[in-house]
């Protein structure tokens, strides 16, 4: 009887320890995949990076150079318009009239990157690095963004603020008489034009 009992026993401790060691087994794999998958992200980001700052360091201020930021480049400005419901050729514009694709183009007035946030604009935004493309793009369509809504969906509005600031085009209840903004606004919508038949050219051929 005792040796029954004895084998019972040792039967429950033996599954207890096989339960305890496939928990941990579980627990592990998880914790390796996350980790898996993290790396991977930051390989991919680092990687897209360093693509894009190979293509304008090779090509500086050349066609070529930007036409493949442009494609590098692509699929964060599909992502972040997609995210914020935002026209990606307008996106794609705005680059273009901000910062010609350059992702390490400084103003005078010291907007950086991609989309030219200002310091004060980016650390709101909470974009640590404004030369990083990913997070530049991504700070850059949520604030336009924003604009857009705060000036009831009129897209020329928001890019006069964009430009000029809101506080200025709430002054003035319309795009500010600066040349400087007005030529801005023009040059977006050439470039969005541009763009617009470029993405549906390709739209058709797929």
């Amino acid at each position: 009887m005792k040796s029954v009992i004895n084998r019972k026993f040792i039967l429950q401790l033996l599954s207890v320890e096989l339960i305890r060691f496939v928990f941990i087994g579980v627990m592990i794999l998880s914790v390796t995949f996350a980790y898996i998958r993290n790396s991977q992200k930051t390989i991919s980001s680092a990687s897209l990076q360093g693509e894009y700052l190979a293509a304008v360091t090779k090509h500086r201020s050349s066609p070529i150079g930007r036409k493949k930021a442009e494609h590098v480049l692509h699929p964060i400005v599909i992502q972040a318009a997609s995210r914020h419901q935002v026209d990606p050729a307008l996106i794609k514009a705005i680059i273009m009239a901000e910062s010609g694709y350059n992702a390490r183009a400084i103003s005078k007035r010291g907007a950086k990157g991609l989309m030219q946030l200002m310091p004060a604009t980016a650390h709101a935004l909470g974009v640590e690095d404004a030369f990083n493309p990913k997070q530049n793009i991504s700070g850059g369509v949520r604030y336009f963004k924003k604009l857009v809504i705060q000036f009831d969906g009129d897209v020329e509005l928001a890019l006069a603020a964009y430009n000029a600031g809101s506080r200025n085009v709430r002054h003035y209840q319309g795009i500010p008489p600066f040349k400087a903004t007005q030529y801005y606004i023009k040059k977006v919508f050439k470039y969005y034009e541009i763009y617009k038949d470029q993405m549906m050219g390709e739209t058709n051929r797929a």
